[in-house]
């Protein structure tokens, strides 16, 4: 290796370490949200949010369109300001502050980049407005594009680029500035499949690597459950709950988180002997067989429908007035679609659910 590559490879694990937050005793929170609201006019779309991020994590905010999760990254960054509550950020009242005030920086869907500059001018122009030198700017700016391997592609503008490189340059600019908090709005939206899977990996990876806050939002459960720490699910305003992936997954607390993170059939209690109240059954704990084979943990109903999968199979099965969903590792043998077949499970695959927040 020449002094030149020992020389670059010193640089960016500098750089690296800087990112990094030292590990002290203490536990202060990164952002705290006390019972914040924020209103447009009569919607509520932030509600009373309580919440507390820590240091170093990669926390997803998840929920559908209109939940609450984009205004509340919104408030965190300064874009809006709540209608009532405190934003708290390393210790510091932000409520008030303007973003450019924060230490924090956002990554968006649409990149925002400027298409009349180079990448390189593009990832510097924070320090450009800081009035850093050309010199310094351009070999920090290099820097990073080492660091989310795009080495090389500097003076290429980002018309040049494909989605996923121009994702990259839009991350290199907001880390370029060392923020202690990077807030990621749907920021693989706009990528087709695979390469938002790459980017997830990535992303993860990144941000495992500086050590800083991610704090993401999205509607792609997948996104969220892949990669985060914790996951606080959002509804109507509100945090439906706030765990880990695992625990989201495995003991979802409503139905609507039920429903929402993966998929799950809600059974009412009463309805199949299951007691008061309602449960989820998650579809991959469901075993199907053909036939009716009433029994302790069984339903019979009509096969309406098989989705081959390939390394799963799904069936949809008419049992009384619902639709339930059951989803196997193999394609089960001799179920024909629209003949009598039995669901099974075991009691402890079904977790009761209580009212929504």
């Amino acid at each position: 290796m020449s002094t030149d590559d020992n020389l670059a490879t010193d640089n960016l694990a500098t750089m690296v370490q800087m990112y990094k937050e030292p590990k002290t005793q203490s536990v202060q929170a990164a952002v705290e949200l006390r019972g914040v609201s924020c209103y447009f006019g009569p919607v509520k779309a932030v509600d009373g949010v309580d919440l507390e991020i820590f240091p170093g994590e990669f926390f997803s905010m998840l929920g559908p369109s209109g939940s609450g999760k984009t205004t509340c990254l919104r408030l965190i960054g300064g874009f809006e300001q709540p209608t009532s509550g405190q934003i708290v950020l390393f210790g510091q009242e932000a409520s008030r502050l303007p973003p450019y005030a924060r230490d924090v920086n956002t990554v968006f869907q649409d990149y925002a980049l400027f298409p009349h500059m180079n990448v390189r001018d593009n990832v510097a122009y924070a320090l450009m407005v800081r009035g850093v030198p050309r010199p310094e700017r351009h070999r920090r700016a290099e820097e990073m594009l080492e660091m989310v391997k795009l080495s090389g592609l500097g003076d290429r503008r980002p018309g040049q680029l494909s989605g996923g490189q121009r994702q990259r340059v839009a991350l290199a600019r907001a880390l370029i500035n060392r923020p202690k908090l990077l807030l990621l709005d749907e920021p693989l939206g706009a990528l087709d499949l695979k390469l938002r899977e790459e980017m997830q990996i990535e992303l993860k990876a990144l941000q495992r690597q500086l050590g800083i806050t991610f704090i993401y939002v999205t509607h792609d459960q997948g996104e969220a459950l892949s990669m985060s720490d914790r996951v606080a699910v959002f509804n109507q305003g509100k945090i439906e709950q706030l765990d880990s992936p695992k625990t989201l997954y495995e003991y979802p607390r409503t139905e609507f988180v039920a429903r929402f993170v993966g998929s799950a059939n809600v059974l009412e209690g009463p309805l199949h002997g299951l007691g008061k109240g309602k449960f989820a059954l998650r579809p991959e704990r469901i075993a199907i067989q053909a036939g009716s084979h009433d029994g302790p943990g069984s339903l019979c109903g009509t096969l309406l429908d098989i989705h081959y999968l390939g390394a799963q199979t799904r069936y949809e099965v008419q049992v009384g007035s619902e639709r339930l969903t059951a989803i196997t590792s193999s394609e089960q043998q001799g179920l024909q679609i629209g003949s009598a077949v039995t669901l099974r499970w075991d009691s402890s695959a079904l977790r009761p659910l209580q009212e929504g927040a």
